[in-house]
């Protein structure tokens, strides 16, 4: 459970860092947009070190499929970009992808 937060914790805090930076350089918002985005964008390399259950390319790997989910919904809930049946489809793939390398080992 406690991977899982984290897992969207660092998905938030990189997608929310980067769509601020987004909009500070494409949409012409103000620098402290930029500025935050900054923030955000550390916040989540320092979240993403708090991943107890592995070694940094297994957690990174994981962190892949749970990032491509995140980033699908975001665009669904922040963009109103409705996936379609790919989309679906594939934050599905991901998502099992991600379960298999969070399996315990032995």
């Amino acid at each position: 459970m406690k991977a899982a937060i984290l897992f969207v914790l660092a998905g938030v805090a990189e997608i929310g860092g980067g769509y601020l930076i987004w909009l500070w350089l494409r949409d012409g918002k103000s620098s402290l947009y930029g500025l935050f985005g900054a923030l955000l964008l550390i916040a989540y390399g320092i979240v993403a070190t708090l991943q107890s259950f592995s070694s940094f390319g297994r957690v990174y790997a994981a962190y892949g499929g749970i990032f491509i989910v995140l980033s699908v919904l975001w665009g669904w809930w922040v963009d109103r970009k409705n996936p379609d049946a790919y989309d679906w489809a594939g934050m599905i793939i991901c998502l099992i992808g991600a379960l298999v390398m969070l399996a315990p080992r032995k």
